[in-house]
């Protein structure tokens, strides 16, 4: 986690084996959202952005913008 300027910027990874999705094939998911589509949805709602990297065989990577103003 970092603070650049008035963004802060947080980065998981982790070791392993990749595959990732935000969302099940085919699937709606709960109201609100649950698991990274839901940390999305949050992140978004305050301006921020959210990637995900998650090739087969891993690291799976989740980094996080958000407007920073104190």
């Amino acid at each position: 986690m970092r603070r650049t300027g008035d963004v802060l910027r947080v980065r998981v990874r982790d070791d392993g084996r990749g595959g990732a999705r935000e969302q099940a094939s085919g699937g709606t998911g709960r109201a609100g959202g649950t698991g990274l589509a839901g940390v999305r949805h949050r992140v978004e709602a305050l301006d921020g952005t959210m990637t995900l990297g998650s090739p087969a065989g891993g690291p799976t990577v989740v980094e996080v913008e958000l407007p920073c103003a104190w």
